[in-house]
């Protein structure tokens, strides 16, 4: 059974604000899709799309882009997007898509495939891909780090570690300790011979520092120890904001800083 979560609006708006996408990978799943069927990117789905910020990059090089996601207050901040023409959205769990099959060229899946049924998710994905369709899962890790000036790296870091210590207990049980471990396993799993596995791929953004503060406090971690404890939240958030301006000895938390995200990914084709 798919795991559901992030569906209320408060934190679907969070999510839509701070959460951050690697436009830098569109192009190698693009290049991947047309590498042995080029000129057939018609139909891309984007599962488990959240407030579509995934699912609008896959616009241009596809004629037609559906964003899917059990979530009603998803959808409904996805709605609120600019969206280009050839996009639109569907409420449906990841593991019953509403397409014909064979009908898709591309079901991707950005930082929401370790919720689902795995093994449902994967026969589904095959019913609905053409023959050399393909599918691109991504995800990263929880240890993002942090940059400012000529603050060392190890000062920020270790301030960052010590809050996602402190939000360890309150990891969804379904994750485990590692969530790359669960799209190890599905890769694994995946039955086509055709599949790369991409272990880490730094991305770098310019964030305020409350926008790296409000990145963390999307996280299931941090939305458990919130419904547990939304006092003793709001001061481990406090206490870490504060922590980092001392240390980069500046007095708003809107400083821009470099937030490097490690994504992880993996691709695979559908047999001829």
């Amino acid at each position: 059974m798919a795991v559901r979560l992030f569906e209320g609006r408060d934190h679907a708006a969070a999510y839509c604000r701070y959460r951050v996408t690697p436009c830098e990978l569109i192009d190698t799943i693009v290049s991947y899709v047309e590498k042995k069927t080029p000129n057939q990117c018609n139909l891309a789905v984007d599962v488990g799309c959240g407030s579509g910020q995934g699912t609008i990059l896959l616009a241009p090089h596809f004629t037609k882009v559906v964003g899917t996601d059990v979530s009603p207050a998803q959808l409904e901040m996805a709605l609120t997007n600019e969206n280009p023409p050839n996009v639109s959205y569907r409420e449906c769990p990841a593991e019953t898509l509403p397409f014909a099959c064979g009908e898709v060229d591309l079901v991707s899946a950005f930082a929401a495939a370790h919720w689902f049924d795995r093994e449902k998710f994967l026969l589904e994905v095959d019913r609905v891909l053409r023959p050399g369709g393909c599918l691109a899962l991504l995800s990263y890790s929880m240890d993002m780090e942090l940059e400012y000036g000529d603050v060392p790296d190890t000062t920020l870091n270790g301030i960052c570690k010590e809050f996602y210590t402190a939000l360890l207990p309150f990891r969804h049980p379904h994750l485990g300790t590692s969530s790359s471990d669960i799209y190890s396993a599905m890769f694994d799993s995946c039955p086509y011979p055709d599949k790369e596995w991409t272990g880490s791929l730094k991305v770098k953004r310019s964030l305020p520092l409350s926008g790296y503060i409000g990145m963390v406090e999307t996280f299931s971690s941090f939305q458990g120890l919130l419904q547990k404890d939304p006092s003793r939240a709001e001061r481990l958030s406090d206490d870490t904001k504060n922590k980092l301006m001392s240390a980069m000895k500046v007095s708003s938390p809107e400083t821009e800083v470099t937030v490097i995200v490690k994504f992880f990914y993996w691709l695979a084709r559908k047999p001829l």
